[in-house]
C-alpha cells in the first residue's frame, strides 16, 4: 500500500504568482539544496521520473480512453513542459504570471518550465513532484498501516524542510504548504490510497464492497470542513473535506466528475498478476490513528473481497449518501441500505468491523498477526466512542479534533458557523509550519494521540521501507546519484559510463527488490556500472 499528498499552496508575499511556479519551487527547494529555490540548477536536477510504462487512461473496466477524448489532468505519462507547449488552460495563466512579475527579475516563462518539469525520485524510495499546481509527495510501498503513516509522516518533513529552505532563499518570499483537500473557494486536491490486489478479483466485486465502505468510513477518516457546498458557502461544520467534491459512483477520473470508486488500470506492476487499487475519496489525515485507521480497515476490507466473504451491505443513492453522511456531524443521519435496513454511518461501519472479526477469526484463529490486532482494536475503540459520545475522539480523529477547536472558539467569541474566523482556523489547522499549525501546536502538548516518534520519522525521510522494491529504488538513488537517469515505481534507469544507451533494470514485482534480496548485491557494487555488470551476468 501507499500513500499520496497534495498539498495546498499559498505564497502571502505573491498572492498574484501561478501555483505551478511557487510548486515547482517547493520541489526544487527540496531535491537541489544547493540552489536558490527558484530554478533547479542545470548541473543536477535530481533523479528524474520514468514515464515509460504509465498508462492513465486503462479502465478496470476493460477499455483504454481515447486520448483525444481525454482531459489534459488525464495525462499524467507524459512531462507536463508547459512552455514547449501549454495547454489552453494554461497559457492565460502564463499570460498573466508574466505580467505579474513583469519586471521582477524573475523568468517566467523559464521557471514554469521547470515547474512543469519538476519531479524527482528521493531517497526514501518517495516521489515529489508538481501535480495539478500541487506539490505532490508520493510515498513509497510498504505493507503495513504504521509504516503507510510512518512515510507519509516523512512527506510532511519533505515539505516543511523544502519551506525552510525557500525562506532562506534571498530574493524569496515564503510559501506555505497545507495538508488539506480544499481551499474553500471551490478548488480540492487529493489525497491518494493505492493497495496492491491480485489481478484475478473481478473489478466489480471491489467496487460493490468499496461504496458503502467509503460512504461510511468518513466517520473514521473525516479531517472536518466548516462550510457546506464545494465553495463552502452553507453554513455549518461537517465531517469530510472530499465529500462535496464526488459526483459519480464509479468512474476513470479524478479531478472532474470524481467518482467514488476509481477504475484507472495502472498497476505500476506485472499486469497479468497485479492490480493497483487507486483511491481518491479519502481525506488528508494529520492524526495518526485516523491516518492508520484509513489503510487498515480498506485493507481488510479488500482482503475479504479477495477472498469473497465481504458480505452484500449496499446503500442507496451513495454519492448523494456521502454528502448526507459528512453533513450530519452528530452522526444520526440514517443511511437507507438496498436491502431495506436503515443504519446509521456508525452503525454500518460496526457491520464492516463485525465482519472482519469473523474474517480474521476464520483465517488466523488465535494467531492474529500484530498489525491485524491493532488496526481491529483501534477500529472498536474508536467505533464505541463514536457511538457513546465523539467527542471521545478528540485525541484520535481530525475531524473530531478539528471541531473541539472551532467550538471552544465559537463559544468565545460568540460566532456563527458562517463567521470568517472560522474558515481561517479550519485552514490553519492543516498549516505544516510547526509554529502556525494548530494540529502541531496538538501535538506539541501531548493533546494526539503519537505512536511514531520524531527520531522515525526522520529517518524515514532519507530512508526506504526495506521490505518492498522502494528500498531498491531509494538505494540506488542514494548511492549511486547522477548515474540514475530515471526512475519509476517499476523501473530504474542507469547511465552507465562505456554503454550507448541507457540500462533499465525493471521491477515489476513489488514485494521484490527488498534489502534481504539485493542489500548484500548493492554492498558489493560501488558503482551503477558495476551493478548493470551484476545483473548482467558478470559476477
Amino acid at each position: 500500500m501507499g500513500l499520496e499528498t497534495e498539498f495546498g499552496i499559498s505564497a502571502p508575499g505573491e498572492p498574484g504568482t501561478h501555483p505551478m511556479l511557487l510548486s515547482g519551487r517547493v520541489v526544487h527547494a527540496y531535491a537541489n539544496p544547493a540552489s536558490d529555490g527558484a530554478r533547479a540548477t542545470r548541473t543536477r536536477r535530481g533523479t528524474r521520473w520514468d514515464y515509460a510504462d504509465e498508462a492513465p487512461l486503462r479502465d478496470a473496466r476493460g477499455f483504454e480512453l481515447d486520448r483525444a477524448r481525454a482531459h489534459a489532468s488525464q495525462l499524467t505519462d507524459v512531462p507536463p513542459d508547459v512552455a514547449a507547449e501549454a495547454p489552453a488552460d494554461v497559457s492565460p495563466d502564463l499570460r498573466a504570471a508574466q505580467r505579474a512579475d513583469a519586471g521582477s527579475g524573475l523568468h517566467v516563462a523559464e521557471e514554469l518550465e521547470d515547474a512543469g518539469l519538476a519531479n524527482t525520485v528521493l531517497t526514501n524510495g518517495a516521489r515529489l513532484y508538481v501535480d495539478h499546481a500541487h506539490p505532490e509527495y508520493s510515498g513509497p510501498e510498504v505493507t503495513t498501516p504504521r509504516d503507510a503513516v510512518l512515510w507519509d509522516l516523512a512527506g510532511d518533513e519533505v515539505a516543511r524542510e523544502a519551506m525552510r529552505r525557500i525562506a532562506a532563499s534571498p530574493g524569496l518570499g515564503d510559501v506555505v504548504l497545507y495538508k488539506n483537500n480544499t481551499d474553500g473557494k471551490g478548488a480540492s486536491y487529493g489525497t491518494h490510497e493505492n493497495y496492491l490486489m491480485p489481478r484475478s478479483v473481478p473489478f466489480g466485486d471491489i467496487a460493490r464492497a468499496l461504496v458503502p465502505f467509503f460512504v461510511s468510513r468518513q466517520v473514521v477518516t473525516g479531517a472536518g470542513r466548516v462550510g457546506r457546498g464545494q465553495e463552502g458557502g452553507a453554513s455549518g461544520f461537517q465531517l469530510s473535506q472530499r465529500a462535496d467534491f464526488f459526483e459519480t459512483e464509479v468512474g476513470l477520473e479524478t479531478t472532474l466528475k470524481r467518482p467514488l470508486v476509481n477504475t484507472r488500470d495502472e498497476p505500476h506492476a506485472s499486469a497479468e498478476a497485479w492490480r493497483r487499487l487507486h483511491v481518491i475519496v479519502g481525506d488528508a489525515n494529520l492524526c495518526q490513528v485516523a491516518n492508520l485507521l484509513k489503510t487498515g480497515t480498506t485493507s481488510l476490507v479488500l482482503a475479504m473481497v479477495e477472498a469473497g466473504e465481504m458480505p452484500d451491505l449496499a446503500v442507496e443513492r451513495p454519492v448523494a449518501a456521502v454528502r448526507d453522511v459528512s453533513h450530519d456531524p452528530s452522526l444520526q443521519h440514517l443511511l437507507t441500505l438496498r436491502s431495506g435496513e436503515r443504519l446509521t454511518a456508525v452503525q454500518l461501519q460496526w457491520r464492516h468491523l463485525e465482519a472482519a472479526r469473523r474474517f480474521v477469526e476464520r483465517r488466523q484463529g488465535q494467531d492474529v498477526d500484530a498489525d491485524t490486532a491493532e488496526v481491529l482494536g483501534l477500529w472498536e475503540q474508536v467505533l464505541t466512542d463514536l457511538e457513546a459520545d465523539p467527542a471521545r475522539c478528540a485525541r484520535q480523529l481530525d475531524w473530531v479534533a478539528k471541531q473541539r477547536l472551532l467550538d471552544g472558539f465559537r463559544r468565545r467569541e460568540d460566532l456563527s458557523w458562517d463567521a470568517a474566523r472560522l474558515a481561517l482556523i479550519d485552514i490553519q489547522y492543516a498549516d505544516l509550519r510547526p509554529e502556525r499549525g494548530l494540529h502541531a501546536r496538538l501535538v506539541g502538548r501531548g493533546a494526539v494521540d503519537v505512536f511514531h516518534a520524531p527520531a522515525a520519522v526522520a529517518r524515514a525521510v532519507t530512508s526506504p521501507p526495506e521490505d518492498t522494491r522502494a528500498w531498491f529504488r531509494g538505494e540506488c538513488v542514494r548511492r549511486y546519484g547522477d548515474e540514475v537517469a530515471a526512475a519509476s515505481w517499476d523501473s530504474v534507469v542507469l547511465d552507465v559510463a562505456g554503454r550507448a544507451s541507457l540500462q533499465r533494470v525493471p521491477m515489476l514485482e513489488p514485494l521484490r527488490g527488498t534489502r534481504a534480496a539485493t542489500g548484500a548485491l548493492l554492498d558489493r557494487c560501488p558503482t551503477a556500472a558495476d551493478l548493470v555488470a551484476a545483473l548482467s551476468g558478470g559476477r
